[in-house]
């Protein structure tokens, strides 16, 4: 079976386990709690972080733009690609800063679902339910029981990485990476 690509890194086969435990993509995530973005809306260690990697040099030519566009965009996206990178687990989270793409990629490589299971990645449509109107992404903490999932994501609130409470309402979908047991 020929493996689909999210730039030009492959999403691992089930059968194939890479990264870290969830445990520990979590706790990277949760290390990162109170960052804030500066006044412009950037300016934050994962805008620094994306701007520099290859995927944003595959994105610009994929969107457009210049790369410091990048420096003040909105980086939610950026947040889950710079917690998949230090844990290892690029290959089966992806990496991208756009949220549409990311979420259609998981869609493709059938790593796509509605339940909230701990470290998935959950994206948000704020006016619907749609992978197009995708507005915001982040990790799944823990499924709240009660209608709601508890995050931790980046650009959020006034601009940081914070641990929300989130309405499953708002959920478009969930992707899975496959991280070690």
């Amino acid at each position: 079976m020929a493996l689909l690509r999210l730039g030009e890194l492959p999403i691992r086969e089930a059968a194939e386990p890479g990264g870290q435990p969830t445990t520990t993509v979590l706790k990277i995530a949760e290390s990162q709690i109170g960052v804030t973005e500066n006044a412009a809306g950037g300016g934050t260690l994962f805008h620094s972080w994306y701007m520099s990697s290859p995927r944003a040099a595959e994105t610009l030519a994929r969107d457009g733009g210049t790369l410091q566009l990048y420096a003040n965009a909105p980086w939610c996206a950026m947040f889950v690609s710079w917690v998949g990178e230090k844990a290892g687990a690029r290959t089966t989270m992806g990496w991208d800063s756009y949220t549409v793409t990311w979420a259609k990629w998981f869609r493709a490589n059938k790593r796509w679902g509605a339940l909230a299971k701990p470290g998935a990645v959950v994206f948000f449509d704020w006016n619907g339910k749609s992978v197009t109107g995708i507005d915001h992404m982040d990790l799944v903490k823990q499924d709240n029981g009660n209608g709601t999932i508890t995050t931790i994501e980046g650009n959020t609130g006034k601009g940081k990485v914070e641990q929300r409470i989130r309405p499953k309402s708002q959920v478009v979908g969930y992707g899975y990476p496959e991280y070690k047991a």
